[in-house]
Formats: structure tokens, C-alpha cells, sequence
């Protein structure tokens, strides 16, 4: 069997490869993989439990909340709500565990088995293995051990979680929103409801597109991934701003009062030298990943702060905030980590935070993006080539190194091989977006004669 879990939980085509009785059987193998943990020690155990709005995460769900409660877990369900809240509300309600059941940006017919471990973090590596070897051993045969009587979980609904979420997001501002006006692009996904109410709540008058969920359009030709609806609603309404969410709302991306994209790396930036103003940036570094804009690499260092780059991911970032202490990370795709007000990625939490700084300054959303240029940046993928020689290739590490002194200081390369497929990922940046064009296809070439 292939590991089950990737970097952000069990995902899949519902019905087909995320079923009912593997999403059940994941839920009792996380009990019994945290009982035997010390995890439950000495109590009753309690998950939290909610999900996006997809309409496979109806019987996900029961099939989810019946492995707990058959487990003996206490099951507090939330309903529809974002990742990050569900992430939040297992730290502020006590719980042992969460589970969010969503497929983030991906198609409708996607759905995910995301869990979360007391306090709201994400379960460690060899807890999700363990719980992955569990599943397997009981799937094949070996009975589990059950809980009769007064000892099977009990269910409930926690209609309060909603408000609990809201009223945190809204405690964490540093300031109102009045006079602001933002359109929000929800995707038709969790945050259809949180968004809005916490955006009104903060004083801006709101445009809502993409928050009328029907389980069957979340993420269709809206929100962070299609960004043109957006775009033209912040032009024709006049507005100040737009803050888009994907499917889940751990993503946030903006759009500036002329309809240009604002992406997460002109966000991080922007909210770093507010945290910085504020006192609140510790160790004066924010934290991206090696595709991190160049640009924002020459803008942090202009003003004195450092870029720390890791792997692909926003587990990697946030394994590397964790371990330094820093206090803001993310990714170009708009994951933001505020690791003193949330456990991952928040696109609710992010974007009032950017709509709070435009209203602290009085600055338009373009004027504070503006502290970074954004380098033309080209991605190729070159499929059918031997990826494990990428970094054994001398005829491959010359051409790297004949481009890299072509672009100078103003540009850079990157060879990547994929993590799940059998290509090279190529990318290049340069100051001009033809000479950027122009050494990815070379290096694309040289990929396939070496590689291929």
C-alpha cells in the first residue's frame, strides 16, 4: 500500500479512493494510535469535528464522528467551518484531537481526512504513520477493541463554535476596518459565512461574490485560484480592496483597488513591516520557501530584515517557525502563517490583518505591496526525464551555472525535481520577463538531453 497520508493529510476522489469505511477506519485507528500515545490519559477523550462544504463531506462526516464515537471519543461537531477554525476551536475547546474533512483548492469531486492534534497542531509525522499502519492491520483482519455501555463516545452539535471563531479573529485585530470597503470572494467554500460576518463585525462595508455554497461549486472558476471574478468586482464596486479564499480558507489572496493581484509574497511582505512597526517580528526574519519571489528576498534585505527559505510546503515553514520562533511565514500561493494568533494557515485571519493595515496607514493596498517588485518568474515542467540525476549531472549543473551568470544578481534558477511525479520543475526569474523566458527554455532543452 502507498503511504496514504501527504503533506496535508488523506485526500482523494470521494467515493472512490476517500470512502466511507476508509475515512471510518482512519477515525478509530487515530483513537486508538492516541490512546495508546498517553493522549487520552486519565480522561474521557473529546475531537473536534467540521468540514467544507462539499456534498461528499456530508457522509464523510458521519462516517468521520461513527469511527470516533465507536472508539470512545466524545465528538463535538462544528459543521461547516474553515480549516484554521477547526484548528482553533480544538486548542480553545481542550479537545484531543480535530479532524477537518476538505480538499482545500481542489475540484469539487475531491475530498480530504485532515487531523489535528491537541492544541490544534498538525499530528507529527509518526503519529500519522503509525495511525496509517494501524488502519492497515485492522483493515485486513485483527478486530478492534470496542467500548460498550456508557463507554461509547457520545455526538453533539457545537453551534457556538461559529461565534467562538469570530469573536477570535476579531480580538486579534489591531485595529477597525471602518471605511473600508472589500469585496470577499469565498469560493463558494467554509468561509462563506465566517468571512463576511467577521469583515462587517470589523467595520467594513463588504461585497460578497462566491458565498453561496450548493456543495457541488466550491472552488469552480472562483476564488484564490480564479482570480478574474474578483478582479472585475473590485473595479466595478469601487473598492478599496478584494480578499480571495480557497475552498477551506487557509489561503488568502488580495487584489488591489485597480483589479492586480496582491500574492502571498507581497502580503508577507506588507504584514511584515507592520509586525515590525508593532514590535512583533521576532528575530526580524519571516519565513517563505525556495519559490519565493526574488523580489521579496531584495525587498526584506532593503529593509533590514531576513528571508528564511525552506522546502515546498507550508508544513516546512511552519516546522522552521516553530523551531526558531519566528512569528510570520508563508507561501507565494497566499498561506500565511500568524503563528501568535493561529496553529496553520488562516485566510480569514490574514486578510483582515492586510485590510487593518491599509486602514492603520491610510495607504492604498497598491502603494504598501509596492515595498516589493515582483521579478517575472517562469515555471517549466519537464515531464519523462530521470529526476533522481538532477543533482548528479554535469552536463546539467554547467548549463545552471552558465545561466546563473547571465541573470546576476537580479535574477536565479531553480531545478526541482517533483515530489510526485516523474518531471523536472524549471524556474527562472529575471529582471526582464523575455531573458527569463528565454534561459528557462534553454535550461528546459538541457533537461531533456541530459535527463531524458
Amino acid at each position: 500500500m502507498g503511504r496514504l497520508f501527504g503533506t496535508d493529510g488523506v485526500r482523494g476522489v470521494a467515493n472512490a479512493d476517500l470512502t466511507a469505511e476508509l475515512a471510518l477506519g482512519l477515525s478509530v485507528a487515530a483513537a486508538h494510535v492516541l490512546a495508546e500515545a498517553g493522549t487520552f490519559a486519565g480522561h474521557r477523550p473529546t475531537a473536534v469535528v467540521g468540514r467544507d462544504p462539499r456534498a461528499s463531506g456530508e457522509f464523510l462526516e458521519a462516517a468521520v464522528v461513527a469511527g470516533l464515537a465507536s472508539a470512545g471519543v466524545d465528538v463535538l461537531r462544528v459543521g461547516v467551518l474553515p480549516t484554521p477554525a477547526v484548528a482553533y476551536l480544538t486548542g480553545a475547546l481542550g479537545a484531543d484531537l480535530g479532524v477537518m474533512l476538505s480538499a482545500s483548492h481542489n475540484a469539487m469531486p475531491d475530498n480530504g481526512v485532515k487531523f489535528f492534534a491537541r492544541g490544534g497542531h498538525k499530528l507529527a509525522d509518526e503519529l500519522e504513520d503509525r495511525i496509517e499502519r494501524v488502519y492497515e492491520q485492522h483493515r485486513t483482519g485483527e478486530p478492534w477493541e470496542r467500548p460498550t455501555g456508557s463507554g461509547v463516545g457520545r455526538v453533539r452539535t457545537y453551534e457556538e463554535g461559529f461565534d467562538k471563531y469570530v469573536a477570535h479573529l476579531i480580538g486579534v485585530l489591531p485595529n477597525r476596518l471602518d471605511g473600508l470597503k472589500v469585496v470577499l470572494d469565498e469560493a463558494h467554500g467554509a468561509a462563506a459565512r465566517v468571512s463576511p460576518e467577521a469583515f462587517t463585525r470589523a467595520g467594513a462595508e463588504i461585497v460578497t461574490i462566491g458565498a453561496e455554497p450548493d456543495g457541488l461549486n466550491i472552488n469552480d472558476g472562483c476564488g484564490s485560484t480564479h482570480l478574474d471574478l474578483l478582479k472585475a468586482a473590485v473595479v466595478e464596486h469601487g473598492a478599496d480592496l478584494g480578499i480571495a479564499h480557497d475552498g477551506d480558507a487557509d489561503r488568502c489572496l488580495a487584489v488591489d483597488a485597480q483589479g492586480n493581484e496582491v500574492d502571498g509574497d507581497q502580503i508577507l511582505a506588507v504584514l511584515a513591516l507592520a509586525m515590525r512597526e508593532a514590535g512583533t517580528l521576532r528575530g526580524n526574519a519571516v519565513v517563505g520557501t525556495v519559490m519565493s519571489n526574488l523580489g521579496f528576498k531584495i525587498a526584506m534585505e532593503r529593509e533590514g530584515l531576513q528571508l528564511v527559505q525552506t522546502g515546498v510546503g507550508d508544513r516546512y515553514v511552519l516546522e522552521s517557525m516553530k523551531e526558531h520562533g519566528y512569528a510570520l511565514g508563508g507561501e507565494q500561493s497566499g498561506h500565511v502563517i500568524i503563528l501568535d494568533h493561529a496553529t496553520t494557515g488562516d485566510g480569514t485571519l490574514t486578510g483582515l490583518m492586510l485590510a487593518a493595515r491599509v486602514a492603520a496607514t491610510g495607504r492604498t493596498l497598491a502603494d504598501l505591496a509596492g515595498v516589493m517588485e515582483r521579478l517575472p518568474q517562469v515555471l517549466v515542467n519537464v515531464p519523462d526525464v530521470d529526476k533522481s540525476r538532477v543533482s548528479t549531472s554535469a552536463e546539467l549543473t554547467s548549463a545552471v551555472t552558465e545561466a546563473e551568470r547571465e541573470l546576476g544578481t537580479t535574477g536565479r534558477v531553480l531545478l526541482r525535481p517533483s515530489g510526485t511525479e516523474p518531471l523536472v520543475r524549471v524556474m527562472v526569474e529575471a529582471a526582464d520577463i523575455d531573458q527569463a523566458r528565454s534561459v528557462a527554455g534553454r535550461l528546459a532543452d538541457v533537461v531533456k538531453s541530459a535527463l531524458g
